[in-house]
């Protein structure tokens, strides 16, 4: 029987490289593809593939968060190959757990022994979710230490920003953007809080329901409407935050204004 397939990633020439690859093996029948991870949760409740190709980094929802949404949903999770444009932490995770990963670009090699990984896993029978858990464990051990890095694609390129970095992220269009002093770009998290939960809130302050600032990148606190304020950020816009009124009354404990 042939193993059937999805691809889900946001780059369309990703996609076509992939599936093009995957035309060399005629056990591979690659049944859908998608662009996010909403599409993938679709896609994979429609389908119930054998496997799923996933994109690692994607606006919105990513692919960690799209398998987490198929657990919630309790859809069967088919075996899982992370695409990922670098190596941060998911290679040595994906290894130890046995789930598989592809370092873009993609090469014929490399995914002729992921094919072969595939068919052993189903050859046996292995279980998916027990692994998928370690996996995820393993990466949420990793974002919330101290060496946490923050992922976000900007001019084409896909940057592991230090948080100290961050001047400020904010929230445009469902999309969570992350500015630094010298370039804005998107994050791959799904809301403002995801990332908010991964970062020192003793540094990250959240003036309002669409702004996170870091607040060693405040250069001036100045009054606004109504007894709120606004914060002038050090990045090379200048940019000017709004604090909301609920924040207000915060921020002045803050800093005892």
């Amino acid at each position: 029987m042939p193993i059937t397939a999805i691809i889900v990633d946001d780059e369309k020439l990703a996609r076509d490289e992939l599936g093009y690859l995957l035309k060399s093996f005629p056990e591979i029948n690659v049944v859908a593809e998608g662009q996010n991870g909403l599409e993938a949760v679709k896609l994979v409740r429609q389908h119930q593939p054998d496997l799923l190709f996933l994109d690692a980094q994607m606006p919105g929802l990513d692919g960690f968060g799209a398998v987490k949404m198929l657990e919630q949903k309790h859809v069967p999770i088919p075996y899982l190959v992370f695409a990922t444009a670098y190596d941060h932490y998911a290679l040595q995770a994906f290894e130890v757990s046995a789930v598989d990963y592809l370092l873009k670009p993609f090469d014929q090699q490399r995914l002729a022994k992921t094919v072969d990984k595939v068919k052993r896993h189903l050859q046996a029978g292995d279980s998916v979710a027990g692994k998928i858990d370690r996996v995820l464990q393993m990466l949420d051990n990793r974002r919330g230490g101290g060496a946490v890095k923050v992922p976000v694609r900007a001019n084409g390129r896909q940057y592991l920003l230090d948080p100290q970095d961050i001047v400020y992220a904010k929230v445009d269009n469902g999309v969570v953007l992350v500015a630094t002093r010298q370039f804005e770009g998107q994050a791959n998290y799904r809301t403002i809080e995801d990332l908010q939960a991964r970062l020192d809130a003793q540094v990250f302050w959240r003036a309002h329901r669409a702004y996170l600032v870091n607040l060693d990148h405040v250069q001036e606190v100045a009054p606004w409407f109504n007894s709120s304020y606004q914060l002038r950020m050090d990045d090379r816009k200048r940019s000017e935050i709004p604090v909301s009124r609920n924040q207000s009354r915060q921020l002045r404990e803050r800093f005892r204004l």
